[in-house]
């Protein structure tokens, strides 16, 4: 959940409601903001102030989290088969804890927990700032994720460390082109329950497991255009540059598709003083998912254009993808409109694979129909089974 702005994996939650669970004697099913989880029997009322902890999270060793070692202290989306139940997420008292929780709704408590990512490399890569110790380690990949790296990065000495021997210029801050657009971040629509069965049109597109890239461009002095290439939280200064990933897809999305040139095409055409591009490369070994691409093949989909933080709704970022020849994400409905339950939407979610390869999709992204501005997704708990 974002919360003032930045991603809260733990947060303070009222228990929605409680339902039994058919056969099981200790465990029940209990609801919190759009999402079911499972606590013991008795341990909540409808009502109760919890601490809700999201899935892909790992939770630090306590004596609070001592029952968690089994999973390596990790958070991820559960299915019970005996009892054909799922559960995303945990939800504990607030008495649980050894530190004090304060007792309202909706207070972000990451921190306090020392909640982190139960993927090490997500730490860097989906990190809200972005140090140069954090550059160093997207550019290091797969080998910060190991001890004694891994622990190192724990310290601050350890960082300093690692730093006088891996850190390079290239990894003190550069801007990211806030000023044109918003970061990609994407609300699950269990933390908006509201949402559900609103009355509103939306157009849903498939949603593809991938890695986020921003690609912009402003009107300089002189008639010069300068363009951004970025990940979620990284600007490349060229593609030469290292990345998280074995090579720099970014740059690799860039020039496949031609977007230098389709950006400033579009400031001409268009009549603009900015425009970003927003989208998913996906691939062989971007994540577990590879959407049946090998030897190191990477795609693009778009799903934002902006100018001046404004996005264009979603029908008209088809059309404009069309006219420029870029791939953008599948659309699935051009109007839809929104169930009252979790249940139903889940129903529609997991209906029809992916329309990429024809296996299991993601999930889905929704935007409002007229303006694009609000969105929001739904990942599917078999796609987080099976992949994640």
């Amino acid at each position: 959940m974002l919360v003032n702005g930045k991603r809260a994996l733990a947060h303070t939650e009222k228990i929605e409601w409680i339902k039994p669970i058919e056969g099981a004697d200790n465990i029940e099913l209990i609801g919190v903001l759009g999402w079911s989880c499972i606590a013991k029997i008795g341990e909540f009322h409808e009502g109760d102030t919890c601490v809700y902890i999201e899935i892909d999270s790992k939770v630090p060793e306590k004596e609070w989290s001592e029952f968690l070692r089994p999973k390596h202290f990790k958070v991820k989306t559960m299915k019970l088969g005996k009892f054909k139940v799922i559960s995303q997420g945990l939800a504990l008292p607030l008495s649980a804890f050894d530190v004090e929780i304060p007792n309202e709704i909706g207070v972000d408590v990451t921190d306090l927990l020392g909640i982190t990512y139960s993927v090490a490399e997500d730490n860097v890569r989906k990190a809200n700032k972005v140090d140069k110790y954090q550059r160093m380690a997207q550019r290091m990949g797969k080998k910060f994720s190991k001890n004694p790296y891994k622990w190192l990065m724990k310290r601050h000495w350890g960082k300093v460390i690692l730093f006088s021997i891996y850190g390079r210029t290239g990894d003190k801050s550069h801007s990211w082109p806030s000023h044109i657009c918003s970061k990609t971040d994407v609300e699950r629509i269990q933390n908006m329950p509201w949402m559900l069965g609103d009355g509103k049109a939306y157009v849903a597109t498939e949603k593809i497991d991938g890695s986020s890239c921003t690609f912009a461009a402003e009107r300089g002095r002189f008639g010069k255009i300068d363009y951004y290439v970025c990940s979620r939280n990284v600007v490349f200064k060229n593609e030469l540059q290292d990345c998280f990933y074995d090579s720099n897809i970014y740059y690799e999305m860039f020039n496949k598709y031609g977007i230098k040139d389709v950006l400033a095409a579009m400031l001409e055409d268009m009549k603009l003083d900015n425009v970003a591009i927003q989208g998913e490369c996906y691939g062989d070994g971007v994540q577990k998912r590879n959407y049946s691409l090998t030897n190191g093949e990477h795609q693009f989909a778009v799903f934002h254009i902006v100018t001046n933080k404004e996005k264009y709704p979603m029908e008209k970022v088809a059309e404009i993808c069309e006219k420029y020849g870029l791939p953008h994400v599948p659309v699935l409905n051009t109007e839809y409109y929104f169930p009252k339950d979790i249940e139903e939407l889940q129903k529609y979610v997991e209906s029809a694979p992916s329309m990429i390869d024809g296996k299991p999709r993601e999930g889905i992204v929704f935007y409002d129909k007229e303006t694009g501005q609000t969105y929001t997704k739904f990942v599917s708990p078999e796609f987080l089974l099976k992949y994640h």
